[in-house]
């Protein structure tokens, strides 16, 4: 080995063993660490012409920073959906002559590989699309798949999909059974958003390329060829001349997909062909050289064990299904939703049916009905509802035609501890570092009872707790730091009053209201001035206010706002607005693509109120955009799918907002 190879090999274990360290988990003692740097020291002191580029040696302590924001060097596109052969056939028909690869769509995380020179250079996550967060240590310790070196001069970027095996995840659960991953998607994203990267050495991840792109060749211009031959994993690609042909691998995937070692929702069709992929171009959110055919919802049976009844925010009384487990929509479930008597009765349900559980993508998993009455042994048992709350005992009253239950006792603890976690929730008070685990063991401690009682905890009484150390403990404490902007409309969500949706916050903000007391001191009259605010839903606020009265008080006293916000008022719509007329739904993550700061998504529908659209929390036939952001669930996608409403990627607006002068 002459002396360049090896000042790039000492180079390279540098790298390894130095991320290795300051994750926690050292590979080799520091003397033999010493070893390693000393030599490569020596050999470049003698040879200063091979000193390798960059230098690990002149980057003094631990690794950049996680999570950094990294901005794109093309837009990391969402694909065009298809559901049926048609549009399939139609695809073909738009490349005539075109080869095209079809291959799983796999459920994970994606990620964008950039190597410079031949070296892997960073490692970032897709993010909005636009800019994603820089995870290389993260990386190169935790994700198999990742070359470290590629044969290929320039610039080479390869994208794909991190996912966790799910035998990796069978083993990760019977080795933790305290605490189990939920599924093997959230897992994929949980390791890689990790802030300390110690708290997820034990898990691994695989990584499958979908796409290369390489700045001076040197790679086949076929896709397959070009990821395999620089060493990338690539998930069952198969070559397809016809549409009839890509249907039937389709068929065959979606036929094997609880067979495969890895989860997906659909199958992906794009040109096998890299420069015919690149100059097919872009639309505003997909590539049009790809398509993403995506699989009906997955309905599997199961044994419905029993039935809880679970106290919400609110008081509702609803019905939950305690299945055997099953795996269903790429997860295992083990519970489900009944919705309420009604629905119970009518679809005949009772404990011990074989049942069929229904989830499609994020959406939850709920009991579509019984598979078979005839086959009923007789030791099958009616549901029958509660008489009295399961938590606290107290009477119980029925409310609509669905006949849906509710608890009236305020003072109920699992409703304490529903709206305690409610208030913390990103919609409200948006206290992120305290979760639902966390919030329920400060409630049982006493330390926790309204929404005030957040504002008086202390980092001392928080360390008291096992499992929170002095990082955690910090964080927790500037989180309900931060929360103390809350402000009007979102204390207003966040108290959880019957009746009063987060339309209706939004509605009192723009009629004039400047604080919660001023709603609080307000007759009905005047509250039913308001538009869509109706008598009841006056009657509630006037009610639960006057009772919350005492709460609004301590929230002031520990420093919490709860006057209107700007971003709450009525927008003032640029004259030359270009989202004029538009009605439109945010979903996802958002980020500013200037700074890849992320933006609280109030922030960012004021913005697209200013640029003239009206905003809606739900798709329906009426949505000019569903506007996408990163971590995009599949439920609003779906729909946007079925009533034909246009899919835009947030960039896409972010543009039109600066080119506007709005931001």
């Amino acid at each position: 080995m002459n002396a360049r190879e090896r000042i790039q090999e000492l180079a390279d274990q540098v790298v390894v063993l130095r991320d290795a360290y300051y994750r926690g988990s050292p590979l080799v003692a520091d003397a033999e660490y010493d070893a390693i740097e000393d030599e490569l020291r020596g050999l470049i002191e003698a040879n200063p012409g091979l000193a390798p580029d960059p230098n690990p040696l002149d980057q003094v302590g631990a690794p950049a920073v996680l999570h950094a924001p990294v901005r794109h060097s093309r837009p990391m596109l969402s694909l065009e959906k298809a559901t049926k052969p048609e549009q399939v056939a139609a695809f073909f028909d738009r490349f005539p002559g075109q080869p095209v690869v079809v291959m799983p769509k796999l459920d994970g995380l994606s990620l964008a590989l950039v190597y410079e020179g031949g070296r892997l250079a960073r490692a970032v996550t897709r993010g909005d699309g636009t800019t994603g967060d820089d995870v290389t240590p993260l990386v190169r310790a935790l994700v198999d798949g990742v070359p470290e070196r590629v044969d290929a001069p320039g610039r080479v970027e390869a994208r794909g999909e991190a996912v966790m095996l799910r035998s990796t995840f069978a083993a990760y659960n019977t080795a933790h059974p305290d605490k189990p991953l939920i599924n093997p998607r959230n897992a994929a994203a949980g390791t890689l958003r990790a802030k300390d990267p110690a708290t997820v050495a034990e898990r691994r991840l695989r990584f499958f390329a979908f796409d290369l792109d390489t700045s001076e060749g040197g790679a086949a211009a076929d896709l397959e060829h070009g990821l395999r031959a620089l060493g990338f994993d690539v998930a069952d690609m198969r070559h397809c001349d016809t549409a009839q042909a890509a249907q039937e691998v389709i068929s065959e995937i979606e036929a094997r997909r609880n067979e495969l070692d890895y989860d997906l929702d659909g199958a992906v069709l794009r040109l096998a062909n890299r420069d015919a992929f690149a100059a097919a171009g872009t639309r505003s959110s997909s590539p049009r050289g790809a398509l993403a055919f995506k699989f009906a919802a997955e309905e599997k049976t199961t044994l419905l064990v029993d039935v809880v009844w679970d106290v919400g925010k609110t008081g509702k009384i609803a019905p939950v299904a305690h299945l055997e487990p099953v795996f269903v929509g790429g997860t295992t479930v083990t519970r489900a939703t009944l919705a309420n008597q009604e629905v119970i009765r009518a679809r005949g349900i009772r404990i011990g049916d074989t049942v069929l559980i229904r989830r499609a993508g994020d959406v939850i998993p709920f009991v579509a009905g019984v598979l078979d009455e005839s086959r009923r042994t007789g030791e099958e048992r009616e549901i029958v509802p509660p008489a009295a709350c399961p938590s606290c005992g107290h009477g119980l009253t029925e409310q609509g035609n669905s006949r849906e239950l509710f608890c009236t006792n305020v003072a109920c603890p699992a409703q304490t501890v529903r709206r305690l976690i409610h208030w913390a929730s990103r919609a409200a008070a948006d206290i992120e570092a305290v979760g639902p685990v966390w919030i329920e063991r400060l409630a049982e401690a006493g330390l926790l009872e309204h929404p005030s009682d957040f504002y008086r905890l202390t980092k001392e009484q928080l360390l008291e707790f096992d499992r929170i150390g002095e990082t955690s403990a910090t964080r927790m404490i500037e989180s309900i730091a931060a929360s103390r902007a809350v402000g009007l409309r979102r204390a207003l969500i966040g108290l959880a009053i019957p009746m009063a949706s987060e339309g209706t916050a939004a509605r009192l903000c723009r009629a004039g209201f400047g604080s919660l007391e001023e709603v609080a001191d307000s007759d009905e009259e005047r509250l039913v001035a308001v538009e869509d605010i109706g008598p009841k839903v006056a009657a509630s606020l006037t009610e639960h206010l006057a009772r919350l009265r005492p709460e609004l008080e301590r929230l002031r006293e520990h420093g919490v706002s709860l006057d209107v916000r700007d971003e709450d008022l009525p927008p003032v719509v640029a004259s030359d607005a270009p989202l004029a007329g538009k009605t439109v739904v945010i979903t996802g993550a958002i980020s500013d693509p200037r700074s890849g700061e992320k933006v609280p998504r109030p922030t960012f529908q004021r913005l697209c109120e200013k640029a003239g659209a009206t905003t809606a929390s739900s798709v329906s036939a009426n949505t000019d955009y569903l506007i996408t952001g990163a971590e995009v669930g599949a439920s609003k996608l779906t729909k946007a799918e079925k009533l034909g409403v246009e899919v835009v990627d947030q960039g896409v607006i972010w543009d039109r907002l600066i080119a506007a002068g709005l931001v």
